[in-house]
């Protein structure tokens, strides 16, 4: 069947405008219809003012300006043979069969041969929504289940049906997979399919062992979060996050249809604390408040807890210290503890871990993709199958009998074995049949993490290390905590440099961290500080600049490849390299003022040279540095790759690549490219206007102030950075080297570093994760 080229999504509710704002992320044209809007001129209003919310939603559910511009409002009374044009018609309309079964009888009479329809639906069966339909539709129609929300979350489950034809779950599994890098798993047609089946069954034995074993919110979430690499959220935290009123309805679904002896039945009991909060409107975030409110008191915010067993609200409270010291140990003796805290955690994961092996054959016949679903659908660091690798299959199957629960078949013959092995330097996985079968990645798909089953680091220190990937290309990683960039990285970088040109074509800068890069190690800068090592910090900065400029200037080219935050150095890093390869959910900024700093590993510079050679502004020194200006002294983050480059962060042949496991490969495919005839960038030159623009630029900031929007201390980082931009003592006859602006970023640099604002600045985000406006 042919690729898709337009896409249609019926039902403009926050889950179908979700999905049509991802398709336009992608760069395709999306229709998106809904009924017509009764109390309003507009025919096509509903649809129109989903599009605003979209435009206007926290996160943002459009990657760029342009995203917004590639959805088209319609109706299904005026606009439904406009789908004859599409590709791909989109169902995410109300979880009710019949009306669903309305639509597509309306649908299949005006789609195109070998257009694809799909539903979002998360509850119905696909044989209970083709029935009665014909065979050209029924070959034509496939579930696609997105997670909310589609731009973030990166599961999408595919059902096919007994007719689907296999071209068409192959067409969308891929246009899913490379244009909207989502991770596609392949289900069965069974209630609540993979995740919801698993994650509404962990969330309710969570929930109801918390009752049972006596536990505060605070506690269960501090045992069910981190230690068993779970958001940070936990579950009371996750559960008001989503709403607690759709929880019953799940549970009512799932409920009816699974059999009467699932163990998802034990747990779906009726919980008259929460049935009294979902009544009162407390129903998450999205209400009054959840299991968690915020109220105000005396001027101020006050963080509220309910009590479980009360059903009171009163102020949130730690963890008992006992359970944060319990839980902050390794998971077997969390789970292994005889304590309240260590018997719940042992029940939940226990229970889950059971739950997840019963579905091995039912909701998916390959237990990596019951794994891959709970990582991408509800943010695990590690599926089940690998935590009951991490526990052990027979410490697991001893806990259930001890319990009294009955040990799943599939766990009972991985007795003595693992669920996952590496064998000849590739991954096996063990099946339902008791042979290990290879767990090949999708072609394409190159990771670091599978570079390490075979291969050892070329260079490695604590922070960072080489590696080869292959084909004449290196790879430079960051292994810090949050890649966060210290001298460690900048010496093992510049002995990198010089290996690659001795021995390979090309070198990529990537890593699989949450972060590409938070920044310099801000906790050693202030260390140095606070003991008065001005010259260590004057030779960091120095060496952050002699390397990057080294980067820059290698006889070879150099990728960069972000996934998550490149802030700081993390993004003067990428503004070094010939090309970026960029994950499309990089965010990426040059965001030193927040501290009390400016950029100095060459930033200022080379946003200077950006948007005076490559930005659409008017001719002369002024309107590029005004750019600048305004984008670094407001610490400017670019939400996305695509608006990084509506910033000049990225550049217009800089790539985006929307899957992140393809990242990699796409970044190495680019750095291949750019062998041929390759020469570094010549030197930077400036001509800068100097003391005048300076002085309107302190006059700008000087207004801000007035108006109450920029603190004092904001004036001297703001009148440090104006300089830099400005030229110093210069004026516009004179040309001006690169060294003498990476002079200018280094001298003002340690002078504001030298100030107890700045310092205070630090250690405010280093304590808080938040900017002191002082």
């Amino acid at each position: 069947m042919s690729e898709i080229a337009k896409v249609a999504v019926i039902g403009a509710g926050v889950m179908g405008a979700g999905i049509a704002a991802h398709v336009a992320n992608a760069g395709l044209p999306v229709l998106l219809l809904d009924i017509v809007a009764k109390d309003s001129e507009d025919r096509s209003a509903i649809a129109a003012k989903a599009i605003e919310r979209l435009q206007k939603s926290e996160p943002s559910a459009f990657m760029g300006k342009a995203a917004a511009k590639r959805v088209t409002p319609g109706n299904i009374e005026d606009d439904l043979d406009k789908l004859a044009d599409c590709d791909w018609i989109v169902e995410a309309i109300l979880e009710r069969a019949d009306l669903k079964q309305d639509l597509y009888r309306r649908v299949e009479a005006v789609r195109k041969d070998g257009s694809v329809v799909s539903s979002n639906t998360s509850t119905i069966p696909l044989s209970t929504l083709t029935e009665g339909l014909g065979d050209r539709f029924a070959e034509d129609f496939l579930v696609t289940h997105f997670f909310n929300p589609p731009r973030y979350m990166r599961l999408l489950e595919v059902v096919a049906g007994a007719q689907t034809k296999p071209e068409v779950v192959e067409t969308i599994s891929r246009f899913a997979d490379h244009r909207l890098g989502k991770g596609v798993v392949a289900c069965k047609d069974r209630p609540g399919f993979i995740a919801n089946r698993l994650g509404v069954y962990w969330l309710q034995a969570a929930v109801a062992e918390a009752f049972d074993h006596n536990l505060s919110i605070e506690e269960a979430d501090a045992v069910i979060g981190r230690p068993m690499g779970i958001p940070k959220t936990g579950v009371f935290g996750l559960l008001d996050l989503v709403g607690l009123d759709l929880m019953p309805h799940v549970n009512a679904s799932l409920a009816a249809a699974l059999p009467k002896d699932d163990p998802f039945q034990a747990y779906n009991r009726p919980l008259a604390v929460v049935d009294k909060m979902i009544a009162e409107g407390y129903t998450g975030r999205k209400g009054k408040g959840g299991f968690y409110r915020i109220t105000r008191a005396k001027g101020g915010k006050v963080k509220e807890a309910i009590d479980l067993h009360s059903g009171e609200w009163r102020p949130e409270r730690p963890a008992d210290p006992e359970a944060i010291r319990v839980a902050g140990r390794d998971l077997r003796a969390l789970l292994d503890h005889d304590s309240p805290v260590g018997r719940y955690a042992r029940a939940v994961l226990t229970r889950t871990l059971s739950y997840a092996a019963l579905l091995v054959g039912d909701a998916a016949d390959d237990p990596a993709a019951i794994d891959d679903a709970m990582r991408l659908g509800y943010n695990w660091k590690q599926g089940p199958f690998e935590l009951i690798d991490r526990l052990g299959a027979d410490w697991l199957a001893a806990a259930l009998t001890a319990q009294g629960d009955p040990v799943p078949p599939y766990l009972a013959q991985a007795a003595g074995r693992k669920v996952y092995k590496v064998t000849e330097g590739h991954r096996e996985i063990l099946q339902p049949d008791g042979a290990y079968r290879s767990h090949l990645r999708p072609d394409g798909v190159l990771l670091l993490e599978d570079i390490k089953l075979v291969s050892k680091p070329l260079l490695k220190n604590g922070s960072a290390a080489l590696w080869d990937i292959g084909d004449g290309v290196a790879c430079f990683e960051f292994t810090s905590k949050m890649n966060a960039l210290d001298p460690d990285i900048l010496g093992l970088l510049a002995k990198s440099l010089k290996l690659v040109a001795r021995q390979f074509k090309a070198l990529v800068i990537y890593n699989e961290g949450g972060a590409f890069s938070a920044g310099a190690n801000l906790g050693l800068a202030l260390f140095a500080a606070n003991i008065a090592a001005w010259s260590e910090i004057e030779t960091l900065v120095a060496e952050g600049q002699k390397t990057y400029r080294a980067l820059r200037e290698a006889p070879f080219p150099v990728v960069g490849a972000p996934s998550g935050l490149a802030l700081g150095g993390g993004c003067e890093i990428l503004l070094h390299c010939d090309a970026v390869q960029a994950h499309a959910e990089s965010y990426i900024g040059l965001v030193e003022v927040g501290v009390g700093l400016v950029p100095a590993w060459g930033g200022c510079t080379e946003m200077l040279h950006r948007w005076s050679t490559l930005g659409q502004l008017p001719k002369g020194p002024m309107p590029a540095l005004s750019k600048v200006f305004e984008t670094v002294s407001t610490a400017t983050v670019a939400k996305s790759a695509a608006e990084a480059k509506e910033l000049l962060f990225l550049r217009e042949g800089d790539g985006i690549t929307m899957n992140r496991d393809r990242l990699l490969a796409d970044a190495k495919a680019k750095a291949l490219a750019l062998v041929e005839g390759y020469a570094p960038p010549p030197r930077r030159e400036f001509t800068l206007p100097g003391a005048a623009a300076k002085t309107g630029l302190d006059m700008a900031v000087a207004s801000v102030q007035r108006q109450g929007k920029a603190t004092p201390y904001d004036g001297v980082v703001c009148g440090a950075l104006a300089d830099i931009l400005s030229g110093g003592d210069t004026d516009i006859t004179v040309t001006l080297t690169e060294d003498a602006l990476l002079e200018l970023e280094r001298t003002h640099f340690m002078a504001l570093a030298r100030r107890p604002e700045t310092l205070a600045r630090i250690e405010t985000m280093l304590l808080t994760g938040k900017p002191l406006r002082n």
